[in-house]
């Protein structure tokens, strides 16, 4: 490979989360489908959607799936069809989001940067991912975050209920678009999976993430996200950065009924325009 097409090849892989609740998934029983990942917007298949947004993306090269499980591969040919593409590769799913794309991961050459984005995200498109992660390798990050100002959401889609973290500088959302940039920034796997296991406990997530310190000033109000990062950062040891999107579509995921048929509302919309 010449130096100029090494430059323009896709510098990272995708691992896309594709495992739910199965049928019991609330958006998998509103739709009648097997699994979340194939209940359709608009008459495709959320995770086909997904799928193409990141073929489109200059940045990505193969496309890894976590999930569904195998048995609802083998029983869906649309699935297996999806599959079965260049350079589309599935591994199996584990008992949690975390413990699934650390599972991943470790299949996956440990050099190459991976954005890490979840089959509900309907509205992804390739330029979404491109900004992100070309913001994420000019920053120098070892891991990266996209977030949208929850003000941003709620100017474009005022009837859309989305969760916000809210900072001294205002609040933000997140967009289930990650990126894992260097093998340092792979630890932050093993995090996710101590934070996953004390999502009960959300004090001891707080004082054990900032410090006593910095969950004080969290809790009053006075922490800003950039001070929460570079806590974070410091205590971890890795270099974590937020990018910030301006598009709303981009914190917009499909995590009910409700959510799907208002991205549907969204998809048509655009088409008449």
């Amino acid at each position: 490979m010449t130096q100029q097409a090494a430059a323009e090849a896709p510098f990272a892989d995708a691992l896309v989360l594709a495992a739910d609740r199965g049928a019991s998934d609330p958006v998998a029983l509103d739709a009648g489908t097997r699994c979340k990942a194939l209940a359709p917007i608009a008459g495709v298949a959320m995770l086909e959607r997904v799928l193409g947004a990141l073929e489109t993306s200059r940045d990505v090269g193969r496309i890894h799936l976590a999930g569904p499980p195998r048995a609802i591969v083998d029983a869906e040919p649309a699935l297996a069809e999806m599959l079965g593409a260049d350079e589309r590769y599935w591994h199996d799913s584990r008992s949690s989001p975390s413990a699934s794309a650390a599972a991943a991961l470790d299949e996956i050459e440990r050099e190459r940067p991976v954005l890490l984005t979840t089959a509900d995200h309907a509205l992804l498109d390739g330029a979404m991912v491109d900004e992100f992660l070309e913001s994420a390798r000019a920053r120098g990050l070892d891991f990266a975050v996209a977030l949208v100002r929850h003000e941003t959401i709620m100017a474009r889609f005022p009837e859309m209920r989305r969760t916000a973290t809210r900072f001294a500088d205002g609040a933000v959302c997140g967009c289930n678009l990650f990126a894992f940039m260097t093998p340092a920034g792979r630890e932050l796997a093993g995090f996710w999976q101590r934070v996953e296991n004390s999502r009960k406990k959300p004090w001891r997530v707080i004082a054990g993430t900032l410090g006593m310190r910095g969950a004080l000033r969290y809790l009053a109000g006075r922490l800003t996200l950039e001070e929460a990062l570079n806590r974070l950062s410091s205590r971890l040891g890795v270099r974590i950065g937020a990018v910030m999107l301006e598009r709303p579509e981009a914190a917009v995921d499909v995590d009910s009924a409700e959510d799907r048929r208002a991205v549907e509302a969204l998809l048509a919309a655009a088409a008449e325009h």
